[in-house]
């Protein structure tokens, strides 16, 4: 159970990250300073930065929780477990805890990515550093089927689909009526795109 103090501190966060997408869809990302955004969030700029380090990193609040549910997958495999099938669950896991991936901020996320070098370089290190992370541990969890080089490939072509399929997906006129239907979407495209790994 989280205590009163984590709660607290999750909510500030929350209004944060609501404050600065309100802001970056009404003014613009480069319209919006960080001390626009404090102020939206009734917060000081000193409190915004003991919570994020910039404006790209709050455009990415689920990054970590991601690669903790991937890690946890693979740490609770089972003896039938093939590495894709644990990358597959944890995708699933992650879709029924929430709809952040198919949600309003991913939808204002990807714009940005598309037209914000900034965010564009910080969408690129998020990925490069979750790939490093999670193949790491799936290479250490299956060292007779996978060498790093192939868990890195595996993984990659496992978050790359993700990317992929949501770029397409969100850029569509309809993307935000039915979350649920967007993750349908994405999980079978990105099931399809690992079969090979499915099928060895």
């Amino acid at each position: 159970m989280t205590s009163l103090r984590e709660r607290k501190r999750e909510r500030t966060r929350r209004k944060i990250i609501d404050a600065a997408a309100d802001l970056f869809e009404r003014r613009g990302y480069e319209g919006t300073t960080i001390a626009d955004i404090a102020d939206a969030a009734e917060i000081g700029t000193r409190t915004f930065f003991s919570y994020f380090a910039s404006k790209e990193e709050l455009l990415f609040p689920e990054s970590s929780a991601r690669v903790a549910a991937a890690v946890a997958a693979i740490e609770a495999r089972g003896p039938e477990d093939r590495p894709a099938d644990l990358l597959l669950r944890a995708l699933q896991e992650v879709n029924e805890a929430n709809t952040e991936m198919a949600g309003s901020m991913a939808h204002l996320r990807m714009r940005l990515i598309q037209s914000v070098p900034a965010v564009r370089g910080r969408a690129l290190q998020e990925q490069l550093d979750a790939q490093l992370e999670i193949a790491r541990h799936l290479q250490a969890a299956f060292p007779d089927q996978l060498n790093a080089v192939q868990a890195a490939a595996m993984v990659g072509a496992f978050i790359g689909a993700v990317t992929g399929a949501l770029h397409v997906l969100l850029a569509e006129p309809d993307a935000l009526a039915d979350p649920r239907r967007l993750q349908r979407r994405m999980q079978e495209a990105t099931k399809k795109a690992l079969r090979p790994f499915l099928e060895e």
